[in-house]
This record gives C-alpha cells, structure tokens and sequence, in this order.
C-alpha cells in the first residue's frame, strides 16, 4: 500500500511539475518597465504640490474666482441695477402740419432696497470663503490620493522583495536536493517536488512585479513624476475629530452661503423703485418760442409676488441641498473616524503578534533546514515549515507598512497635510 501511495505521489507531481513548466517559461516579458527614482531631496509636500497643480480638476477650481469677481462687483455697484436713457420726440409733420415739436429724455435709476447691499456684500464675501474652503478641500482629496499610489507602491515593493527572496531560496534548495540526488541520497520525487516550489516561488514573483508596475504607472498619472520621496512617513496627527478638516469646512462654508444667498433673495423679492430725472422742450404750434423744463417721475412696482416665488424657491432648495450634503458629510466622516481610529489599534495589535510569531518561524526554519542538512526529517516537512516561514514574514513585513498606511489615513481622515 505504501509503494502504491508512493507511485501515486510521484505521478501526481510529475504532471503537476510538466504543467508548470508548459504555462510558466523561464523567461519572462513584461512588455514594459516603470522606472521611479528614489530622490533623497524631494519632500512629500513638494509632490502634493506638483500633483495639486496639474489636477485635471483644476481648471475647474481656478473658473470659480470669476464667479467671487462678479458678486464683489454687483455688491460693490453704486446701484442696483444698470440705470437706462429714454428719449422721446414728437412732432406733428404728420398731422396738423403747425410746426408743433416735443423733445424729451429720461434719465432713470433704480434705488436700493432697505438692507440689499449689505446682503450682496455678504453673499460675495461668502462665496469668496466657500471657493477658499473649496480649494482646500480640493487639495486634501488630492492629499488623499497620493497617500493610497505612495503606500500602494510601499506595499507592493515590499511583497516583490519577498516573492524574490523566496525564489533565491528555492533556487538554492532544488540545487542542494539536485547535488544531493546525484549522489544518490535522495529521490526523483524529492527533485521534482523542489523544482515544483521553485516554480511556484517565480510565478509569485512574476505577479508581484507586475503589481509593483501598476502601482508606478498610477503614480506616474497622477504625480507626473518618475521619481519618488526617500521618506514619506507620517506621524500620527495629535487632533482626535475632523472638525478641522477642510472638506468639513468647505461643507460648512457652503451652508453659509446657500443661507446668505436665501437672505438676499427674501429681500430682492420686491422690485427696486426707480426714480426718472426729465428734460423736456416743447415748441408749441404757430410758436417759435420753446418751452424748456424739468420733471421727477417716481415707479413704484406692485404685485411682485410671482416674480419673486421662483427666486425664494430656488434659493430655499440651494440652502436645503447645501444642509443635506453636510448631513450626509457628516455621517461619512463620523464612518472613516471610526474606521480609522479601529484600524490603527487593530494595525498595532496585530504588528505585536506578527512579530513574535516571526521570531519564532525564523527559529523553527532554522532548525528544519538543519535538520534536513542531516537528514533527519525529508524534504516535505522542511517545504512546510518554509512555507510557515514566508507567510510569517509576509504577515509582519505587511502589517509594518500597513500600520504607517494607516496613519497617514488617519491623518487624511482628521484633515491634515502632508
């Protein structure tokens, strides 16, 4: 029975050995290679900065101060409205034919209403705020981004240092068991179950070094720099809550906007009174005389209820959207607070553990190896331990750069720069 189970085994890997090697050439081509350069000198901030202004979404953010220019402006106005010219002129050519003639121009200007300039100037000052929080906020989101493509990088660089330290490794093992079968003291099986986990350890690495590529690549869109910071570690901010935060501010900026601008629309719902200034010269029939004079004409607007509705209305659904987008702000912030001040704590638990159950993989692959040198124990037990071993190593090298990933979202969450 056993020599049949050993028959079995032998099999089984020879086939699993041939379709490795079928699927998985030696030589590999990724097709292309994202080069960064590690630059001792460049700061995080220096980044954030070059990436903050070659944002696609920036364009959008500088239109923004057109709109501040033109509130400062109407605010700023010494009327209203655009005052207007009327000229009159009325002859009888075609009636009587008495040489009657009537000329005459209006001057018009509209007056403010109680309290409209101050509230104009409230609402440009708002929107200057809102834009400067927008900004901000703007440049945090950005913040943001260039934290998960550094840390993604740091991520994936280190699971490619392992997979190639494991595959040295196993490089070095199948030569030890090939030298080691030539002379006779171990089986065919025992080759091909080395030559089967090196297989395995160089696909591993294939895949890791294809992660690290995509990583690059994104930093690259994103940055548009082929080089990186030597250190972009941060420390953890000492604020506990995010109301600090510049997408918070910017949340309450526009509230405060959307509340300035229902203000001003409660007292622009009555039309503005207009005052017209009069000359007028009339040459009566049959009198060569003209009489000159000077008139005031007072307009004052009645029923203006239903110009107004629309512009209440629009400002009351401007304000309401302004209080549901904090609202559901709110709520997301109070979620990533929680996450990740959970996230940290569970980040550092775990590092404890990871290293300590490394410390002891390291010693338990120790004395595996050596036992196999002895030849004490066969070469599947020394592949499990090694196994044990890596992922040991992988969970603590992880967990070392997810902790400082974890900060620096920390940090993102109560609204810090880098």
């Amino acid at each position: 029975m056993r020599h049949f189970i050993q028959i079995f085994l032998s099999i089984t890997v020879l086939l699993s050995t041939a379709h490795i090697a079928l699927a998985e050439p030696a030589q590999h081509d990724l097709g292309h290679i994202d080069e960064l350069r590690i630059n001792p000198n460049l700061q995080l901030s220096e980044v954030l900065e070059k990436t903050y202004a070659r944002h696609p979404r920036q364009a959008g953010i500088k239109s923004l101060d057109s709109v501040v220019s033109a509130r400062k402006l109407v605010a700023s106005a010494i009327l209203p409205t655009a005052p207007s010219v009327t000229l009159f002129h009325q002859n009888d050519t075609l009636g009587s034919g008495r040489g009657e003639r009537e000329w005459q121009a209006d001057l018009e200007l509209p007056i403010w209403l109680p309290k409209q300039r101050d509230n104009r100037l409230k609402v440009a000052d708002a929107s200057k705020s809102s834009v400067s929080a927008s900004r901000e906020s703007f440049k945090l989101q950005v913040a943001g981004q260039l934290r998960e493509a550094l840390w993604d990088i740091a991520m994936n660089d280190n699971l490619l240092e392992l997979a190639d330290n494991q595959l040295t490794l196993a490089n070095q093992l199948q030569m030890d068991v090939e030298k080691r079968h030539q002379a006779g003291e171990m089986a065919k099986t025992d080759v091909m179950f080395a030559q089967q986990e090196t297989l395995r350890a160089e696909k591993e690495k294939l895949r890791a070094e294809a992660e690290v590529m995509h990583a690059r690549h994104r930093y690259y869109l994103l940055t548009g720099l082929r080089e990186l910071p030597a250190n972009f570690e941060e420390k953890q901010s000492l604020l506990e809550n995010y109301d600090q935060s510049p997408i918070w501010l910017e949340a309450q900026s526009k509230v405060g906007l959307a509340d300035s601008e229902r203000a001003l629309a409660q007292v622009e719902s009555s039309e503005n009174l207009q005052v017209s200034l009069n000359m007028r010269s009339i040459k009566g029939g049959f009198d060569n005389l003209p009489n000159e004079s000077v008139g005031v004409r007072l307009r004052i607007p009645f029923g203006s209820e239903a110009r107004a509705a629309p512009l209440k209305a629009a400002a009351e659904v401007g304000f309401g959207n302004a209080l549901s987008e904090q609202e559901s702000l709110k709520l997301a912030l109070e979620a990533a607070m929680h996450e990740s001040e959970h996230n940290l704590s569970v980040s550092r638990a775990e590092l404890k553990l990871a290293s300590k159950q490394f410390d002891i993989a390291k010693e338990s692959a120790r004395l595996a190896q050596k036992s196999f040198q002895l030849g004490e124990s066969d070469l599947v037990s020394l592949l499990r331990v090694q196994a044990q071993t890596f992922g040991a190593e992988r969970a603590f090298a992880t967990r070392k750069i997810q902790l400082q990933w974890d900060i620096a979202r920390y940090n993102q969450t109560v609204g810090v720069l880098p």
